[in-house]
C-alpha cells in the first residue's frame, strides 16, 4: 500500500495542474472574445441592393455569392460595386493563370506537343487577361480625377469597358485554343477552370457597362 501513496499523490496534482490550465484557458478565450471587435451588421438594403445590380448579370448567382461579403464596403454604390467586381475578377484569373503556367512547365516534358501548344496559349491569353483587367482596375480607381465632366466619365469608363471585354476575349480565345487537343483531364481541368473566370469576367463587365450607363458620377 505504501507503494502506491506516490502514483496517488501524483494523480492528484496532475489532476490539480489540468483543472488550473483548464480555467486559464476558458478565461484568456472570454478576454479575448470581450477584446475583439464585433463584426458590422450588414444592411439588409446593401444586399438587395447587390443582388438586385447581379440579376443584370448573366450569371446572378455568382455574382451574388461572390460580392455579397462586400456588401458593407459596396453600400447602394454602383461604381464601388464595379470596381469590387473588377478586383475580384482579377484575383481569379491571376490565380488560373498562375495554376496553367505550372502545368506549361510539366507538359514540356510530354510527347502530346498540340496539348502543350494550346497550353502555352492559354497562359499568354490569360497573362494579357490579367493585364487588361488591372488597367481597367486603375482606371476605374481614377473615374472623376481628369475632370467631373461627363465627357471625362464617359471616356474613362469606354477604357475600362474596352479592356474587360479585351480580357473576355483573350479568356474565350484560351478555350478555343483546346478545341482540336484529345480529351484529357488536363484539357477537361484547364477548360472548366477557365469557364468558371469567364463567368466573373462577365459578370463585372456587364456591372461596368450598368455603372456607365448611368453617366456621370
Amino acid at each position: 500500500m505504501r507503494t502506491q501513496r506516490p502514483h496517488c499523490l501524483l494523480f492528484l496534482f496532475l489532476l490539480c495542474l489540468l483543472a488550473t490550465f483548464s480555467n486559464l484557458h476558458r478565461t484568456v478565450t472570454a478576454v479575448n472574445d470581450a477584446e475583439s471587435p464585433a463584426a458590422p451588421a450588414v444592411d439588409d438594403g446593401d444586399t438587395t441592393f447587390i443582388r438586385t445590380s447581379c440579376n443584370n448579370t448573366l450569371y446572378p448567382d455568382v455574382c451574388y455569392s461572390s460580392l455579397s461579403r462586400y456588401a458593407n464596403a459596396v453600400q447602394q454604390d454602383p461604381g464601388q460595386l464595379a470596381r469590387v467586381a473588377i478586383a475580384v475578377t482579377l484575383s481569379k484569373v491571376h490565380r488560373t493563370a498562375s495554376y496553367v503556367s505550372n502545368l506549361t512547365r510539366e507538359a514540356d516534358y510530354t510527347a502530346d506537343s498540340r496539348a502543350t501548344s494550346a497550353l502555352h496559349d492559354c497562359f499568354t491569353n490569360l497573362g494579357d487577361a490579367v493585364d487588361e483587367i488591372r488597367g481597367s482596375l486603375k482606371q476605374m480607381r481614377q473615374i472623376g480625377a481628369a475632370g467631373t465632366g461627363a465627357g471625362s466619365f464617359l471616356f474613362q469608363m469606354s477604357n475600362v469597358q474596352t479592356w474587360m471585354s479585351a480580357a473576355l476575349t483573350d479568356e474565350e480565345t484560351c478555350t478555343d485554343g483546346f478545341q482540336d487537343v484529345a480529351e484529357c483531364p488536363v484539357k477537361a481541368d484547364v477548360c472548366d477552370r477557365v469557364t468558371k473566370v469567364k463567368k466573373f469576367t462577365s459578370n463585372a463587365l456587364a456591372l461596368v457597362n450598368t455603372y456607365a450607363n448611368k453617366g456621370a458620377p
